[in-house]
């Protein structure tokens, strides 16, 4: 925490197989030029129905000119951030990757933020499935989390319970995509710029000084 900067809290809903998410992720550390900023990552899932042994992305359903149209786009944005996106054949079940990441939350936030980069790498980098418990466990031994949490991450009802939760609250503010970022009473929603974070930022700042 760094005193000589105002603090600003965030929530932003996020989802580890959103390449969007991770581009925001990147994107929201350009506000810590200026700010102490404290994000609660709220984990929703966005294809809760994919089988965890993953699918070929075909099945998402989009013809094949928009899906490279998209891809191309992205691939871009990526590279502004500074990450280089393997091509994109399969998706995947994320949740149990979003409870080893609440899991990691209740051991500080040096690891969480480790687990949570080398999360997004996995997938979207190295084209690992992270709904795999085995790439899971051994993604979670290289950021140095400790074998007894990985398995209470799977065990504890209380993380199944925080994702309950943060569905619950995306439901209430009508979220209904990932990213969606929270600063205060606004929703940012989407691929934003750091222009547009910086701008809400400020609103926000401006609102608690």
């Amino acid at each position: 925490m760094d005193s000589t900067k105002p603090q600003l809290r965030v929530s932003v809903f996020s989802d580890y197989i959103c390449p969007f998410c991770y581009i925001g992720s990147r994107r929201l550390l350009h506000l810590n030029d200026s700010y102490d900023v404290l994000v609660n990552w709220c984990s929703v899932e966005i294809h809760p129905d994919t089988p965890p042994a993953g699918m070929s992305v075909d099945a998402l359903g989009y013809p094949p000119a928009q899906w490279q149209a998209m891809m191309h786009a992205l691939q871009q944005m990526a590279a502004e951030e500074g990450i280089v996106l393997a091509e994109r054949m399969f998706t995947t079940n994320s949740h149990q990757a979003l409870l080893l990441a609440e899991a990691a939350k209740t051991a500080g936030r040096e690891l969480f933020y480790a687990l949570h980069e080398r999360l997004f790498s996995a997938f979207f980098v190295d084209a690992e499935n992270i709904g795999d418990e085995t790439v899971l466990r051994r993604l979670a031994a290289e950021v140095g989390m400790d074998g007894d949490l990985v398995a209470a991450a799977w065990q504890d009802p209380r993380f199944e319970h925080n994702l309950t939760h943060y569905l619950r609250l995306a439901q209430s503010a009508q979220v209904h995509g990932t990213p969606t970022y929270v600063f205060g009473d606004e929703l940012v929603r989407g691929a934003v710029g750091v222009d547009v974070l910086r701008a809400a930022a400020a609103r926000l700042a401006a609102q608690t000084t």
